[in-house]
C-alpha cells in the first residue's frame, strides 16, 4: 500500500513518533532487508513497544529512521498486514492490530541446540509417516522416478564426502510430493533445510570423518526401506519404514544431547 498521498494527519504526537522511530534505528547488513525489518517490527508488536492501535511510523520516517528504500518498507508492513499484526487505514497509516498476537511459526533460533531440534523431529514425525503412507498409495510412476533420483543424489553427495543434507531433503520431499497432497510438501519447504539435523547443529566434535561416513550410510539404509516400501505400494511397511527412519534420527541426536549436556 503506498503512503505517498496520505494527508499527513497524524493521530499520535510527535514525541510518541519520535519514540517509535528510536527502536527502529540504522540496520546491520545481514539478512535480507525485508525480512530483518519484518523481525523487528514484529518483535516490537509481540513485546509489548508497540501496543494495540498504536501508529506505526510513515514509510518516509522508517526508510529514514532505518536506511532500506520504499519497496523495503511497503513489503514488511504488507507481510506484518498478512500476518494479522498489522491494519492499514487509506490515507492515514498503517496501526498495530487490536488482537495482534503473533501467527505458529518455527525461527532459525529454536533450532540452535539438540533438544530444540529433537522437539522439531518430533513435530515432523506424524506428518512424514502419514506422507509415506500415502505416497505408497497413490504414489505414481512419474512421483517414484523422482523419488529414486532423489535417493541416487544423497548417494552421490556421500561418495563425494558431503554431508547431503540439499539431497536428504529433497529425498524427503519428493515422498511429501508423491503424496498428492500439496499441503505435505509445503510444511515441509516451511520447515526448510535446516530442519535436517546435521544442517543445523554442530556434531563436528562427535564424528570423525570415518564416523560421519558410516552414520550416512546407516540414514540411506532406512531411505532405502522406505523407498522400496512406496515403490512396492505397501501402506503399511512405508509408514512403518519411516516411523523408524524418525524414531531412530531422534534417538541419535538424543544420545548427542545427552552427551552434551544440551
Amino acid at each position: 500500500m503506498s503512503y505517498d498521498d496520505m494527508s499527513g494527519r497524524r493521530v499520535k504526537s510527535m514525541e510518541k513518533s519520535t519514540r517509535k522511530l528510536s527502536m527502529f534505528g540504522p540496520r546491520p547488513a545481514q539478512k535480507s532487508l525485508a525480512h530483518e525489518l519484518i523481525e523487528r517490527m514484529t518483535a516490537d508488536i509481540t513485546s509489548g513497544k508497540l501496543t494495540p492501535g498504536e501508529q506505526l511510523p510513515t514509510e518516509q520516517e522508517l526508510i529514514a529512521a532505518t536506511g532500506v528504500s520504499r519497496t523495503v518498507v511497503r513489503e514488511a508492513v504488507a507481510a506484518l498486514r498478512a500476518e494479522g499484526l498489522v491494519v492499514t487505514r487509506q490515507g492515514v497509516g498503517a496501526f498495530v492490530a487490536d488482537k495482534a498476537r503473533r501467527p505458529f511459526r518455527i525461527d532459525l533460533d529454536e533450532r540452535r541446540t539438540l533438544r530444540q531440534m529433537l522437539q522439531v523431529m518430533e513435530l515432523r514425525t506424524g506428518v512424514e509417516i502419514e506422507a509415506a503412507g500415502l505416497a505408497a498409495e497413490r504414489g505414481t510412476a512419474t512421483g517414484k522416478k523422482r523419488m529414486e533420483a532423489a535417493y541416487d543424489a544423497v548417494q552421490s553427495a556421500i561418495k563425494r564426502g558431503e554431508n547431503g543434507v540439499d539431497e536428504d531433503f529433497a529425498f524427503h520431499g519428493s515422498i511429501a510430493a508423491a503424496a498428492d497432497n500439496p499441503q505435505f510438501l509445503r510444511f515441509l519447504e516451511y520447515l526448510g533445510r535446516v530442519i535436517i539435523p546435521r544442517q543445523s547443529v554442530n556434531v563436528s566434535g562427535l564424528r570423525s570423518p570415518a564416523a560421519q561416513g558410516k552414520y550416512l550410510e546407516k540414514i540411506q539404509n532406512e531411505h532405502l526401506d522406505i523407498l522400496d516400501a512406496i515403490r512396492g505400494c505397501d501402506v503399511k511397511q512405508a509408514r512403518a519404514a519411516m516411523r523408524r527412519h524418525m524414531l531412530n534420527s531422534r534417538n541419535r541426536y538424543q544420545k548427542m544431547a545427552e552427551q552434551l549436556g544440551k
